[in-house]
């Protein structure tokens, strides 16, 4: 029973996180802009990442 409600609190914590954010990107329009940029940044960053990732690697089988 213990489990349920922790399960159920997860949730209901989800959706209230989830529907105050919507409600800030609605009010604060500059927010959202801002949200997009930085989602942007976030995967110009991971891809560069992962050619860096992948550079050292096969730098790495190389030497072997």
């Amino acid at each position: 029973m213990a489990n349920i409600a922790s399960n159920l609190f997860k949730i209901i914590g989800g959706i209230v996180l989830i529907l105050i954010t919507v409600w800030i990107g609605i009010v604060a329009r500059s927010w959202g802009r801002a949200t997009l940029d930085v989602v942007k940044g976030g995967v110009l960053i991971t891809v560069i990442l992962i050619g860096l990732v992948l550079i050292f690697l096969g730098l790495s089988d190389l030497k072997s």
